[in-house]
């Protein structure tokens, strides 16, 4: 497999991609613990599907932008090594489906022939960084923030202090103040403003910490209402290295930044990342975007299209799917791809259009859909002709009818009912009874598989979430409704109230009561207004009669898009275990990231060298507290017990705490003089412990 990977210019991908490689045939060897190779793998993009022996492959697109290029070439993996389907995540990224593990090396290294890349797209680590995708076109927007969101990804990808964090961690960059982006429902949300300090006008962003969704979800706090774009980068590292430290890791469903939020409250919080910043290879990061030169617009030939070709279909689809632009004369096309499932033969005759005639790329949405950019409007209706040829010109783009959905149970592991199926079930109904709603982009419908959310179904003015329901002793698949949830703007959110759980074949329905209700008693209020008018309880009454399992028949326990019944399946797919040491597989892993230190001490990357060593070294200590059966929940707990129970005790010999040791990393600036000094220092305690676990081992 060599050939494949000496054609590659970037040493640290290549040597990502022969890891990747060398770890899969260690894991079928047996010398890997399943769970560090399922850490491993899900920080290269591979994650486990419901169906097994086969993996789900994320594609990681900052912001949601690929260019023709990289969409062909993403065209040609999914032709190659997948099944032609390309689905577009609530995070901009690309998924493909039914990926042979053996095969995800290659896969990654054809991809990254046009720079894109799998790394960090699953996993503990910085997930894909979002952002709206009308950023540099968005009339509204005070600057383009664009080159910001791609910075923060830039600088973070590969970045020691977030490799293997207790929980995943998520940000997202709006283009202005109608927070498109959502930063209201992210770890870190980020909301563009211009202030002006001493006559001149400076970038900046309103922040928001600790949102997120799932089970609980939680509004971001609000911590600054303007932070310089130079401390963009040394804010975002603080906080990262104050989330990998004291986060939890021993209970995942309290791992998420909100629950250290909850738990530290926020004021301990930042005090810490204040504390932090002494740490950081930066203390300002200016990045010098303000007067970047723009683009030149494309400005291809012009196409006769005739009027009497188009039809009512074209006017309607104006309507919903073309947008204004900041830039004079040019606007923006919404191509709405239902489920966000698109194919080869759409996608390859998409990335031709839009390089001939509009800007070279696109950008997913975050609900699942496609924006073309920087079309002259003298091409609307050519765009339209040819989209209809690949049908991708359905009308009601970021309307009602625009339904988001997760994979929920066709792939997912965790899912347990289908959203694809009632989806699509539900779109059909919008479509053929309310056909008014496919010009409504104030209501929004949203649905996920299971409580994970990643459907967004409680942040929807009306969400469901896939469930079960028990009626003696048969188990039927349903759903959870929600209501009242939505964006409110400039980093305000709501998160929806649930209010009743019916049978899944009822979903239908009980759209079709909401509807109906809201026509006939709304009075020209808004969703909202009329939701908080009434109150829960009264939709709860309105959907009683649904909720009763009283009448469910056999056909109810097939959900929609199923042919067999249902039965409750959740985390079905990923491999079998092997046993293996483990105390052995965390000194190795130790040994590893001091190997990185070094590597990163004699390039120069004193901070990263830094962050390398401490990491190997908590590595070590948590392998000598799991030899004495002892467990940790964080980096901050394994320092504090690792004191407590050998050094305290006489087991281990230290000139000092290992406290002390281990925490110079936040007491020192980051120069070469400390770096050397705390790398001596670490490989000499990594000594210490591997020699006192061997003579363990041998006693």
């Amino acid at each position: 497999m060599q050939s494949f990977r000496t054609e590659l210019e970037n040493p640290l991908v290549e040597k990502d991609i022969v890891e990747l490689e060398r770890k899969i045939a260690l894991f079928q060897e047996g010398k890997i613990d399943e769970e560090k190779f399922r850490s491993l793998r899900l920080a290269r993009g591979v994650y486990g599907q419901r169906q097994q022996g086969v993996q789900m492959v994320r594609i990681k697109l900052p912001y949601g932008r690929a260019t023709s290029a990289q969409l062909r070439r993403i065209c040609k993996v999914s032709e190659e090594y997948s099944t032609g389907r390309l689905h577009i995540t609530t995070r901009q990224d690309i998924q493909i489906h039914y990926v042979s593990l053996d095969r995800t090396p290659e896969l990654w290294a054809e991809l990254e022939r046009d720079d894109v890349t799998l790394r960090e797209a699953c996993g503990n680590t910085v997930r894909n960084v979002t952002a709206s995708e009308t950023a540099g076109i968005d009339p509204k927007e005070p600057f383009d923030v664009t080159p910001y969101a791609d910075a923060t990804f830039r600088y973070f990808l590969r970045n020691p202090i977030c490799q293997e964090m207790g929980r995943k961690f998520k940000m997202a960059f709006s283009s202005s103040d109608e927070d498109t982006g959502l930063a209201y429902m992210h770890d870190l949300g980020f909301i563009p403003k211009v202030k002006e300090v001493d006559g001149k006008q400076v970038r900046g962003f309103k922040v928001l910490l600790g949102g997120g969704l799932g089970s609980q979800p939680r509004h971001g706090d609000l911590i600054t209402d303007f932070l310089e774009t130079e401390q963009l980068i040394p804010f975002i590292e603080a906080v990262l290295r104050i989330f990998d430290r004291h986060g939890e890791r021993a209970r995942r469903n309290k791992a998420r930044m909100k629950f250290l939020i909850k738990d530290l409250g926020i004021e301990t919080f930042l005090d810490l990342v204040e504390k932090e910043k002494k740490a950081l290879p930066f203390q300002s990061h200016p990045l010098s975007l303000e007067n970047q030169e723009e683009k030149p617009l494309p400005n291809p030939p012009k196409v006769k299209v005739s009027s009497s070709e188009l039809g009512l279909d074209f006017e309607l689809w104006k309507l919903t799917n073309v947008l204004p632009q900041k830039q004079d004369g040019y606007v923006s096309i919404g191509v709405r791809v239902p489920l966000g499932d698109f194919y080869l033969d759409q996608a390859r005759p998409l990335a031709d259009l839009v390089e001939e005639y509009a800007a070279g790329e696109i950008r997913f949405t975050l609900r699942q859909n496609i924006l073309i950019r920087d079309v002259r409007e003298d091409l609307i209706p050519f765009f339209f002709q040819e989209l209809k040829k690949i049908n991708l010109a359905q009308r009601g783009y970021n309307s009602l009818g625009d339904i988001t959905a997760c994979p929920g149970t066709d792939t997912c592991n965790l899912g347990i009912a289908s959203s694809t199926g009632i989806a699509v079930e539900l779109e059909k109904v919008i479509q053929e009874e309310y056909p008014q709603y496919l010009k409504n982009q104030d209501l929004v419908i949203k649905i996920s598989g299971c409580m994970n959310a990643c459907g967004q179904h409680n942040m929807a003015h009306i969400g469901f979430q896939g469930m079960s329901m028990r009626v003696g002793k048969t188990v039927f698949p349903a759903l959870q409704v929600l209501l009242g949830g939505g964006n409110l703007g400039d980093g305000n959110g709501r998160f929806a109230d649930k209010v009743t759980k019916i049978p899944s074949k009822r979903g239908p329905q009980a759209l079709r009561i909401l509807l109906d209700d809201f026509e006939q008693n709304g009075n020209d209020l808004d969703f909202l207004e009329y939701y908080d008018q009434q109150g829960q309880m009264y939709f709860y009454d309105l959907l009683k009669e649904l909720a009763d399992p009283a009448g469910l028949e056999d056909s109810d326990r097939i959900d929609w898009g199923r042919k067999e019944n249902y039965e409750v399946a959740v985390g079905v797919g990923e491999c079998a275990g092997v046993v293996i040491d483990l105390v052995a597989t965390l000194l190795l892993e130790a040994k590893e990231k001091l190997d990185s230190g070094q590597e990163a001490l004699e390039q120069g990357r004193w901070s990263d060298s830094i962050y390398h060593h401490y990491a190997g070294l908590i590595n070590a200590a948590k392998a000598l507290l799991l030899s004495e059966d002892i467990s940790t929940n964080s980096y901050a707990n394994i320092i504090k017990l690792f004191d407590e129970k050998l050094v305290d005790t006489g087991k281990i010999q230290l000139d000092g705490t290992f406290a002390e040791k281990v925490y110079q990393i936040n007491q020192q600036e980051p120069s070469e003089e400390f770096a050397s000094a705390y790398a001596k220092q670490a490989l000499e305690i990594y000594g210490l412990l591997k020699s006192y676990r061997e003579e363990e081992v041998e006693a």
